[in-house]
């Protein structure tokens, strides 16, 4: 089982904008967007791929504290490469 965490020392995120963050096209805030540019998708497209991976990502954040990302993964060894 493979878990990674990544943390921010960012704006964080309100509560109730936790299950938005992660729609297509969706930031936090106008803010965000217009202090940090971007379009919404990196978290969209790093979700579709966890759950590829047959995985949920999940984020706790405080805000003005910061955020953090986190997914498991269950890898298995090849055979001759361990």
């Amino acid at each position: 089982m493979l878990t990674l965490s990544v943390q921010d020392t960012g704006v964080g995120i309100p509560p109730e904008r936790l299950a938005d963050i992660f729609e297509e096209f969706t930031q936090a805030s106008p803010e965000t967007t217009a202090k940090f540019g971007g379009t919404g998708l990196g978290l969209t497209i790093s979700r579709k791929l966890v759950q590829i991976f047959g995985s949920e990502i999940t984020v706790e954040s405080t805000p003005g504290v910061g955020s953090t990302f986190s997914f498991q993964l269950r890898l298995e060894e090849e055979p001759g490469l361990g």
